[in-house]
């Protein structure tokens, strides 16, 4: 009996690989892509246009307080009724990239925010323009406070990737459901 259950779970293993690698390359893929975004929206948010930071405030707030499933599902199932024809793994990836860089941005103005008054004034003394200042006074000093939230919200994205199975796509969580269908008693 235990002999039957091992050879089942042996060979699951091709399918956990697999499903290791969606996940990883799922997760790498919205990590990078969230980052960039996050970081473009922060900076912008934190640029004094009130037009643009109340934009990019609302959709992160709207992104922030709503259910990832939900999001989704809405990527996955309302977009092809719009005509925008996706596969399991595109709208993974649309799904996880927003919600990494929604989270980032709110970082990021964080960081950015964080920075003493005084540092921004004497740069500002100093003639260097807003990209220069940016570049070579804040962000320097906003990273050092970034960082770990950041390092926070890496892991819980790779987390949040297992909610993609919900759409069919086959990651690491998918993996896992089927192995416990076939063998009932796996471990």
């Amino acid at each position: 009996m235990i002999w039957q259950q091992l050879q089942s779970l042996a060979g699951s293993y091709p399918l956990a690989l697999r499903g290791l690698g969606m996940t990883v390359v799922l997760s790498l893929i919205s990590l990078v892509l969230g980052t960039l975004i996050g970081f473009g929206l922060g900076i912008l948010r934190t640029g004094g246009n009130r037009l643009i930071s109340g934009v990019i405030g609302a959709w992160v707030d709207l992104i922030r307080g709503t259910p990832f499933l939900v999001q989704i599902f809405l990527i996955f199932f309302i977009l092809p009724e719009l005509g925008i024809e996706l596969d399991a793994f595109s709208a993974g990836i649309i799904a996880l990239t927003n919600l990494a860089a929604c989270f980032i941005c709110e970082i990021v103005v964080a960081g950015i925010r964080s920075v003493p008054t005084g540092q921004v004034e004497a740069a500002l003394a100093s003639g260097l323009s807003r990209w220069q200042r940016m570049r070579q006074v804040v962000l320097p000093q906003a990273m050092r406070i970034v960082l770990p939230p950041l390092v926070g919200q890496y892991v819980l994205l790779i987390k949040d990737s297992s909610v993609v199975s919900a759409i069919g796509l086959t990651d690491l969580t998918r993996v896992g459901w089927l192995v416990v269908q076939r063998v009932p008693n796996g471990l």
